[in-house]
């Protein structure tokens, strides 16, 4: 997928309503997971990826900050974020507690 050409998101979008199950992307462009709790708005945000597992079992929640992540809309209006992380080093991330 070529991010390059996607809309980035604005500050005011950096919410729970737009954030909530968007699907992250890492560096090699490889699905990482998807985010199932958002804490916090616009540039303070941060989001928790449950990585790894198969179909949500055994997934880890990790978290990480608006600054790791480049969040944007593609042509057909779906949100999605980019880290400049690889899925391995975000499943060796802390596991995220509530």
């Amino acid at each position: 997928m070529d991010h390059s050409k996607h809309a980035r998101l604005a500050e005011s979008n950096l919410n729970e309503v737009t954030l909530l199950d968007m699907p992250i992307y890492d560096i090699e462009d490889r699905k990482v997971g998807t985010v199932s709790h958002v804490h916090g708005k616009g540039h303070a945000v941060q989001v928790v990826v449950d990585v790894g597992g198969f179909l949500g079992i055994g997934a880890k929640p990790v978290a990480l900050s608006a600054d790791q992540l480049d969040f944007m809309r593609d042509s057909n209006g779906d949100v999605h974020a980019q880290t400049y992380w690889t899925k391995d080093q975000i499943k060796g991330l802390p596991e995220h507690h509530h």
